[in-house]
């Protein structure tokens, strides 16, 4: 489980943010955990300031 404050990387969009939340998504088993992250960078070098919410086994410790 990643904390609050902690950076990750999202490893199918390249993204690169600052957990600042959690969330759920409904999928047709149940629920499933998601991370709310706050987009300060990508690999490409762009900057941006935006919250992204993905899977949580989409990111990975950066």
């Amino acid at each position: 489980m990643f904390s609050t404050g902690e950076y990750v990387l999202n490893s199918k969009t390249g993204t690169i943010g600052k957990v600042i939340g959690y969330g759920h998504e409904l999928l047709n088993e149940g629920y499933t955990t998601t991370l709310k992250v706050l987009v300060d960078r990508t690999l490409t070098g762009g900057k941006r300031e935006v919250v992204e919410e993905d899977l949580y086994s989409a990111w990975v410790k950066r």
